[in-house]
């Protein structure tokens, strides 16, 4: 048993840096090339374990190199994986376009045998996701799977978190499963249909959120501007945490949601909890790579001190 149960996928990252994507057609020199553990799922999973959290991870990886470079990436990160490997079975990769000047991305997921999670799947590890304080999951693996597991973890008391990214249409009544909801901007105007590009229209789209179920608290993640907070009670924007330069912005959502996940758990209240998960996104921009990026508690706590 975990405090946090994260579902979700794990594949291996191919990043390419370079000054522009190329058109349909067109070859383009870049300047680097790194290959390294991804998925927002596991991403996240390691994040919330560096950030002091207690963790499972529940997904399904291939018997390849990729499978391989998951369970290390996860026993190091002290992760426990609640992971199956079919016979014949690929794990996911995933195209990582990366921006030689600022650090932004772009990014293409095949998911692999992760693909393959099915309701049934959740059905199965009932136990371990009930028996959570915290059921955490998004969107890159079957859409079933998730909507199963919030249930699951709804109906037996654990908090449900839902990061909905990629942005996709949510089954009826799947919002009235969580507890929070953290959408990037992006991901808000998908849900909501308007579009967010400041702290009034965060605020709206995150209402409108509410209204439509969420059970807690709505927290629209928004790059540079930080992240807002808006509960029945409670709007407050958290301005984004400023830790250095600027390297990479590929895994820093998924650094603030494990974070704000481990922070739970450890008795935060929900808006220190934010503040955890942008100093611990703060930190992770400045980092390359997706796993690789995510801070330690001792980290995220030393930056918080400063401010």
């Amino acid at each position: 048993m975990a405090d946090i149960v994260v579902l979700g996928i794990f594949v291996a990252d191919a990043a390419f840096r370079a000054d522009r994507m190329p058109n349909m057609g067109e070859t383009v020199l870049g300047q680097s090339f790194a290959l390294g553990p991804g998925g927002k799922g596991s991403n996240q999973a390691v994040a919330a374990s560096r950030a002091g959290g207690d963790v499972a991870f529940l997904g399904k990886v291939g018997q390849d190199p990729f499978g391989d470079m998951a369970l290390r990436l996860w026993q190091d990160a002290g992760v426990t994986p609640a992971v199956s490997r079919p016979e014949g079975a690929a794990t996911g990769a995933a195209f990582i376009y990366l921006d030689a000047a600022t650090g932004d991305n772009a990014i293409i997921v095949a998911p692999g045998v992760a693909s393959t999670l099915s309701a049934a799947d959740m059905d199965a590890q009932a136990k371990l996701i009930g028996g959570a304080k915290i059921f955490l999951t998004q969107l890159e693996q079957p859409m079933d799977a998730a909507h199963r597991a919030l249930q699951i973890a709804s109906d037996r008391g654990a908090l449900t978190l839902l990061n909905p990214a990629p942005a996709a249409d949510l089954p009826d009544g799947m919002l009235s499963l969580c507890d929070y909801v953290t959408p990037n901007e992006n991901e808000a105007e998908a849900l909501t249909g308007i579009p967010v590009t400041d702290e009034d229209s965060a605020r709206a789209a995150a209402a409108h959120l509410l209204a439509q179920g969420v059970r807690r608290a709505t927290i629209i993640t928004m790059g540079a501007q930080g992240a807002l907070y808006h509960d029945a009670d409670l709007s407050v924007r958290v301005p984004a945490v400023i830790a250095g330069d600027v390297v990479e912005t590929t895994g820093a959502g998924d650094a603030f949601n494990g974070a704000f996940a481990a922070a739970l758990t450890q008795g935060q209240a929900p808006l220190d909890a934010v503040r955890y998960g942008c100093a611990a996104a703060g930190l992770s921009v400045t980092r390359p790579g997706a796993a690789a990026s995510s801070p330690m508690a001792a980290d995220i706590t030393a930056v918080l001190q400063k401010i």
